[in-house]
């Protein structure tokens, strides 16, 4: 049996709804170069049943334990792997038809690359429609040639450029980089692994979005605790790698990106507290974002908190309704031109 250029990584627990989908989008790669470990992560029968729908296609595999974490079931799955790269692909998303095949046009072009990642198109579960910004957007990230071109240095990734989730890693590589082993419980290891991969090798950007990462009603990107929590895991990641860190460049570029990050947390926990009625504690978080970032944004929300704090719960709704009708306008324009690429294929 030859040995298939990728393996996909995923581990199921809490998320057999959403696997079928998964398994779907790798069985419809055009490359037909892959594997697919399935980590059951909690001996659940429903995994077993859905996997077995798949039975006739021998690159599709099941490993069943008892519930490891998350990290824990990544790891058993990287373990059990043959393929040449590793590419962890969560049980609740999917990838594009072109994912592999793309992935191995860029490792021919450039053999010498130890990993390659990729963007994602952001889907909302509950509205079925994309989200008008991709996975690197939503972060902060532009996206320059020179990622694709040249390798990523570690003032990239202090700086935010950060990789979607679902990339391919060289497997020598994963093992150099520690994989998804838990080596902090405080962060979060598909963020560390890239910060650790670009100080080991040579890995790369491509402006592809492969990916498709589903935005869930309870997910980190709606659940206001889990989204904090995710936040902390950010900032602590980039805190210990620039300690770490032997340029004082490094270090530096590190500090901007934690200041940021923290600005954001700290405007969005003004807003969340504006809305739940609690003015002094808006005030208060609002002037938190303005001493990490002193910029006109910032500035005028402490103003306007300090002047007419009712006025901003009055704008808020129609700023979200304003922002629906944009994401629903915007979804019929990308329906519009996947039927008009069809049509013309």
């Amino acid at each position: 049996m030859s040995v298939p250029l990728v393996s996909f990584l995923t581990t199921v627990y809490g998320t057999e709804d959403y696997l079928p989908a998964a398994i779907e989008s790798v069985l419809a790669q055009t490359s037909p170069d892959w594997e697919m470990v399935v980590v059951d992560n909690g001996m659940s029968p429903s995994v077993v049943e859905i996997v077995s729908r798949y039975a006739h296609d021998g690159r599709i595999r099941l490993i069943r334990q008892e519930n490891r974490g998350y990290r824990g079931g990544v790891t058993a799955a990287a373990e059990a792997a043959s393929g040449r790269y590793l590419s962890v692909l969560d049980s609740d998303d999917k990838i594009m038809p072109s994912f592999v095949s793309v992935m191995a046009d860029v490792i021919a072009a450039q053999p010498g690359i130890d990993a390659v990642g990729c963007d994602a198109v952001q889907f909302d579960d509950a509205e079925q429609a994309y989200l008008p910004s991709g996975y690197l957007a939503s972060l902060g990230v532009r996206w320059q040639p020179r990622y694709a071109s040249q390798r990523l240095t570690l003032s990239d990734a202090l700086a935010g450029i950060i990789p979607y989730y679902t990339g391919v890693v060289r497997r020598d590589a994963w093992q150099q980089a520690g994989g998804y082993a838990a080596h902090d419980p405080d962060v979060d290891e598909s963020v560390v692994i890239w910060l650790r991969l670009v100080q080991l090798c040579d890995v790369r950007l491509i402006n592809a979005p492969l990916g498709w990462y589903r935005i869930r009603d309870n997910s980190l990107s709606r659940d206001p605790a889990k989204k904090e929590a995710f936040e902390q895991a950010l900032i602590t990641a980039f805190s210990r790698t620039a300690q770490s860190a032997a340029s004082a460049s490094d270090r530096i570029v590190a500090e901007d990106t934690v200041a940021r990050l923290r600005y954001q947390q700290e405007l969005r926990r003004a807003r969340w507290a504006l809305l739940d009625g609690e003015i002094r504690s808006a005030r208060r978080h609002a002037r938190l974002a303005f001493a990490y970032s002193p910029g006109l944004r910032p500035g005028l929300v402490v103003a306007s908190l300090a002047i007419s704090p009712a006025m901003l719960q009055r704008l808020h709704p129609h700023k979200q309704r304003a922002a629906a009708a944009w994401l629903r306008v915007r979804e019929r324009w990308l329906q519009a031109g996947r039927s008009n690429a069809s049509e013309s294929g």
